[in-house]
């Protein structure tokens, strides 16, 4: 069983920062692609970074250049550097992990993100 467990979510004034963490129950180097996604009341979860177990990362256009998704070998934890936050990032945060080996994506538990104007 994979477990995902998240944490470092809050409530933050518009333009300031947060780190979302995600740590994994098993060793980062199967996991194949990790990475965040949101869900913002009322609207379907969105994509938001993503990193392959090759190094390749990707960000939905909404936060290129405020978030920064980064990884701890050691720790088998990623996390989300969020800054210049915005109102609209306002939403449940939740932790990514496909394992092509389960051909299987796990979720963690959502972690609540609220950005005040």
């Amino acid at each position: 069983q994979v477990q995902l467990v998240e944490s470092g979510g809050g409530l933050v004034q518009a333009g300031g920062s947060l780190r979302l963490s995600c740590a994994a129950s098993l060793s980062i180097f199967r996991i194949n692609k990790m990475g965040w996604y949101r869900q913002a009341p009322g609207k379907e979860r969105d994509f938001v970074a993503r990193v392959t177990s090759g190094g390749d990362t990707n960000y939905a256009d909404s936060v290129k250049g405020r978030f920064t998704l980064s990884r701890d070998n050691t720790q088998n934890t990623w996390y989300l550097q969020m800054n210049n936050l915005k109102p609209e990032d306002t939403a449940i945060y939740y932790c990514n992990a496909y394992l092509a080996w389960t051909a299987r994506n796990y979720w963690g538990q959502g972690t609540q993100v609220n950005v005040s104007s």
